[in-house]
């Protein structure tokens, strides 16, 4: 398995466990954002561990980064804000939304450019 197939496990497998975590903290403890990053993480960890299983072309791998680093900021700029009281930055929400559904694209043409196991 190539190096990027063992990063995307990995980062899936901590999206997975994080949103785990933080759903049972919003169960426990309130917070609409941490209920929404959690939710967040929960949707996209399969999508990266798949990303991580399949391997696939360089397009596939490239949406898949799109993604995580969306998801950070998505997710990173609603967890600063509940738990900081602050943003990451002016937009990081915005921004990291507009990430992850340039990463989706990404990931759907994947299938229009081919495969190219390596």
């Amino acid at each position: 398995m190539a190096d990027s197939g063992r990063f995307f496990i990995v980062v899936g497998g901590l999206a997975g466990a994080a949103g785990v975590a933080l759903s049972a903290v919003a169960a426990h403890a309130g917070g609409g954002n941490v209920g929404t990053a959690a939710s967040f993480l929960l949707a996209h960890a399969p999508a990266l561990l798949a990303i991580g299983l399949i391997g696939g072309n360089r397009l596939l791998k490239g949406g898949g980064a799109i993604l995580l680093l969306g998801l950070l900021l998505f997710c990173g700029d609603l967890l600063a804000r509940h738990y900081a009281g602050s943003r990451l930055f002016p937009m990081a929400a915005p921004a990291g939304g507009t990430l992850l559904i340039a990463g989706w694209l990404g990931v759907a043409a994947s299938a229009l450019a081919g495969s190219s196991r390596r």
